[in-house]
């Protein structure tokens, strides 16, 4: 994916963007430590970080100390066959000190930028029928029109077998949350900025966030399981355990989600997605994911089934929707000061959500 060079993904669930050459590259460095400064109050700048990935600082690497590389959250970890879409934002691609020259080439790379309001930079679709990825690069984006946008996004909702809606019906939700941010501030505006779309494609990996648990979502199960299994396993990265003394659940996940999840620990602390807590018993650190143990047939006849379907069946629908799909923005290096609302990106989102609910109603 052409948008995507130039990231560079770490083992420890970061990604490292190279730092581009100025003014660019230091215009965003600057932008994300000013967003996540820690001594920020700013309440505006203290939302937007949910909008976008958690910021780490920079790294360079010890044989090349002036090669400067952002430290960013990688969206895409927390997915086994991640789907991804880049989306560049606004009525304008060129920022207010670009040269006539820059204005010519940025429009004359897509005329239509002003009348749609943003622009497909690439995308990335898991096709289940044939276990491949469908790649499109920004060609693909490009030639689409006001007649063939609408389909032109929905290829990226595809799965080979089907629209995924509940994917569309998500990303609305997301994109609405980012467009209620712009318009309550007035301090910053944003120019070739990108909103970056990553979903589940794989079948085995539909997942809803629990308070602290991730838990498959019921119709996943099959009936036989519960009757005759020895562990109750889901795709196998989930196991749900015995049931304790006061009728709590026990959870235990594979390393590669507890890593996920301490990661994430906090940003989940702070959105809780449902009134349902699922305590995991122990909370010191070491100790929170338990290592598996079997039910028992008296465990089963006893009150884990109740309790199941208690968690599966009180999953709050919002939760279902929104928990496997991320939307993020991206790319800052043309951000500025304003004292006016950001009327070039807020156009482009509104038309977005627009295209997005086109194709989820028809």
């Amino acid at each position: 994916n052409a948008s995507l060079v130039g990231i560079l993904q770490h083992p420890d669930g970061t990604v490292l963007k190279q730092l581009q050459p100025p003014p660019r590259g230091p215009r965003e460095q600057e932008f994300y430590n000013k967003v996540y400064d820690s001594d920020c109050c700013d309440s505006i700048l203290l939302e937007l970080r949910e909008y976008l990935p958690k910021y780490f600082g920079v790294w360079s690497p010890p044989t090349a100390p002036n090669d400067i590389y952002l430290k960013l959250e990688d969206v895409t970890r927390k997915f086994n066959k991640p789907c991804i879409m880049d989306v560049k934002i606004g009525k304008k691609s060129y920022d207010p000190y670009a040269s006539a020259e820059k204005i010519q080439q940025q429009v004359s790379k897509y005329p239509l930028m002003e009348e749609i309001g943003f622009l497909v930079l690439g995308m990335r679709v898991y096709h289940v029928s044939s276990d491949s990825y469908e790649t499109q690069n920004q060609h693909y984006g490009r030639s689409l029109t006001k007649e063939t946008v609408k389909d032109g996004i929905s290829k990226f909702f595809h799965s080979g077998y089907c629209l995924r809606k509940d994917v569309v019906a998500a990303s609305i939700q997301k994109v609405e949350k980012i467009l209620e941010w712009f318009e309550g501030q007035t301090q910053l505006n944003f120019y070739a900025s990108s909103l970056l779309f990553v979903y589940e494609g794989s079948c085995q990996a539909t997942t809803v966030r629990l308070s602290d648990v991730t838990l498959s979502e019921k119709r996943r199960v099959p009936k036989g399981l519960l009757a005759g299994a020895d562990v109750l396993e889901y795709n196998n990265n989930i196991h749900v355990i015995n049931s304790t003394e006061n009728g709590k659940i026990e959870a235990s996940v594979s390393k590669s989600l507890s890593e996920f999840y301490a990661l994430h620990k906090k940003a989940c602390s702070k959105r809780h997605h449902s009134q349902l807590s699922l305590k995991v018993e122990n909370s010191e650190q070491d100790n929170v994911w338990k290592t598996s143990t079997c039910i028992t047939q008296e465990h089963l006849n006893g009150n884990v089934l109740p309790q199941l379907e208690k968690v599966f069946y009180h999953v709050p629908a919002e939760t279902k929707e929104s928990a496997n799909v991320e939307v993020r923005m991206i790319d800052f290096a043309h951000v500025f000061p304003s004292n006016a609302k950001d009327e070039g990106y807020i156009y482009g989102l509104k038309n977005l959500i627009r295209v997005l609910q086109n194709i989820l109603d028809n």
